[in-house]
């Protein structure tokens, strides 16, 4: 199995550090299962908006990426209140 580049934007790192600490070592394992895309388990894509876009979540927490060719971005991370509003 081939893997691919993860990128973090900035804004997701900061939301990240934001995280409480149990929450973000489950982020950060989600981050590392990325690099195997598209073999990743539990990743939907998003809708309406944020089509070409998808999410996987872990308890009420979220990170949202996008696939451009074989980088996978990782926008954002959080609470899944609000979450899908910009």
């Amino acid at each position: 199995m081939e893997s691919v580049t993860v990128l973090v934007s900035p804004e997701a790192l900061q939301q990240a550090d934001r995280l409480p600490r149990i929450v973000h070592g489950r982020v950060v394992r989600i981050v590392q299962r990325l690099a195997y895309w598209p073999e990743v388990s539990g990743a939907k894509p998003l809708r309406h908006a944020l089509v070409g876009r998808y999410r996987i979540r872990t308890g009420d927490y979220r990170v949202q990426f996008r696939v451009q060719g074989r980088t996978v971005i990782v926008e954002k991370i959080g609470h899944r209140d609000g979450f899908y509003e910009d």
